[in-house]
């Protein structure tokens, strides 16, 4: 397996690649930077960047995918987004292949509805997944606030189920997340950009709390101002972009 992460400050947020030298190919997670960024990591390393996936419709950043689909990258969103450009749709417990690696789609609505995470398979080591890519589901030392495309209490909502299922997942399992510290998708992140499910169990407050009345309740607690422009990076990275809101 290939992984490389790409740590983004401005605006705060992660990128990964993950792909199979052997096979030659390789995907693009959450794409912030100027697409020669991925690009160039990918001549590199020799492989094709054959597919570039959203873990969602994001509103704290102009998503970069445009550019790597005109090289030639599939783009992927969850089915559940409401988009008008167009995608491939991926369901939860769709498999995509990248020779010996394999990305499995979790469905985990709450940060926003069409959420998903990316549970990735190295079949060269072992049948079992190795990390999973959360997206701004969970991060490093919170999870993400829930009421940029629904209402807060909702999406809490939503967001308690997908984290009992994120829950049910091996302790051992490697987390990498969509942001870290200086992020605006959460509240308590940490600035170490990789952790593990058992750690987060252990040491995040959010992540831990087993109630759900409890955890709707904290979720609602202190809710920080939306990122800037949230509403228009949204509508425009959905393709309906807000006349009425200049960036």
């Amino acid at each position: 397996m290939i992984l490389r992460q790409f740590l983004h400050t401005d605006p705060v947020g992660i990128s990964y690649l993950v792909g199979c030298g052997g096979k030659g190919t390789a995907a693009i997670i959450d794409p912030l930077a100027d697409p020669d960024t991925y690009l160039s990591a990918a001549e590199s390393m020799a492989v094709k960047i054959d597919y570039v996936i959203d873990t969602h419709v994001h509103a704290d950043h102009i998503s970069t995918w445009p550019g790597l689909a005109t090289a030639g990258a599939k783009y992927i969103l969850s089915s559940k987004a409401d988009v008008s450009i167009p995608f491939q749709p991926v369901e939860d417990g769709e498999e995509i292949g990248l020779g010996n690696v394999v990305i499995e789609v979790m469905h985990t609505p709450g940060h926003t509805p069409e959420h998903i995470c990316l549970l990735v398979t190295d079949r060269t080591r072992a049948n079992d997944p190795w990390f999973v890519a959360t997206g701004h589901t969970l991060m490093i030392g919170d999870v993400g606030r829930t009421e940029l495309a629904t209402s807060a209490e909702q999406g809490a909502r939503d967001l308690f189920r997908s984290i009992r299922n994120l829950k049910s997942l091996p302790d051992h399992l490697t987390v990498l997340p969509g942001a870290y510290a200086g992020s605006v998708c959460g509240r308590s992140l940490s600035a170490n950009p990789v952790s593990t499910l058992g750690f987060e169990k252990r040491f995040n407050k959010a992540f831990r709390i087993d109630d759900e009345a409890e955890f709707v309740g904290f979720m609602l607690e202190d809710i920080p101002p939306p990122p800037p422009r949230a509403g228009w990076l949204r509508a425009t990275n959905s393709g309906r972009p807000l006349a009425a809101e200049l960036p």
